[in-house]
């Protein structure tokens, strides 16, 4: 193989950097770029990435990673590389999930931990307003009619990191850095100075495909022709659908001649 480190955007590389006991550092210096100061994680607990519905007719949903931290918040956090029909509807079905999950039996006063779900997206929306078309961190939350915040233990993050664009020599917050490293990880050669902190050298050490047992190699190399084989199938439609619009644009021009 060409690259050095692995594709964050593959199932095996984001497991690898942040999914395992061994990672757990990188994921909470991560999430803690993006949660606010009330909510800063000191340690995590992965949970079962798969929750069964009520009954036998709800359906299965399944998270690429699934933890809470010791005081008690849940936290989604979700690789998305492609667009797909109803994302946002799938993103409020799952955070129902940890919300469920907290009822108890007998008396029960209903107060709830916080939630948060993460989309880390390998693509923009489409429907994106003008005001935050550009935007890499999209926050959500439920606001009443004056857009004051009516409900603030249920937060959805989005991270739209086509958006991000910095180079190297830009790169300036912890969060910025963590940015870089989703999209240039499995580009660079070697250890930007930029990025020779404590938790970054772990990641670089855990993303080095030359330390991987033969299963592990074998395994990030079936998850990397996914993701290629995907990305080229959404390229090749882009395209269509760009040539498509470019021949119809040709058909009115010539019907108006």
């Amino acid at each position: 193989m060409k690259e050095k480190y692995i594709n964050l955007f593959t199932d095996f590389g984001f497991k690898k950097a942040f999914g395992e006991e061994a990672s757990k550092d990188h994921l909470i210096s991560f999430l803690n770029t993006l949660l606010p100061e009330h909510h800063q994680i000191q340690e995590l607990h992965f949970s079962n990435s798969e929750h069964q519905g009520a009954t036998a007719l709800d359906r299965k949903a399944i998270f690429d990673l699934n933890c809470t931290s010791a005081s008690g918040e849940f936290f989604i956090v979700e690789l998305q590389k492609a667009k797909q029909n109803y994302f946002k509807d799938r993103s409020l079905f799952y955070a129902t999930f940890p919300i469920q999950q907290q009822a108890q039996r007998g008396e029960w006063n209903f107060k709830l931990s916080a939630v948060y779900t993460i989309g880390i997206l390998d693509f923009i929306f489409d429907d994106e307003e003008a005001a935050t078309r550009g935007d890499v961190v999209h926050r959500v939350q439920l606001k009443n009619q004056h857009n004051q915040t009516f409900y603030d233990k249920l937060t959805f993050i989005y991270l739209t990191l086509p958006n991000f664009t910095k180079t190297e020599d830009e790169l300036e917050s912890l969060q910025d850095k963590w940015f870089y490293l989703f999209r240039h990880l499995h580009e660079l050669d070697s250890i930007p100075p930029r990025l020779r902190e404590k938790v970054f050298l772990s990641l670089f050490e855990k993303a080095s495909i030359a330390r991987f047992q033969p299963e592990e190699r074998q395994a990030y190399e079936s998850s990397l022709k996914y993701y290629r084989d995907l990305k080229n199938v959404i390229d090749t439609a882009r395209d269509e659908g760009r040539e498509e619009g470019r021949e119809e644009g040709r058909e009115e021009a010539h019907r108006a001649a």
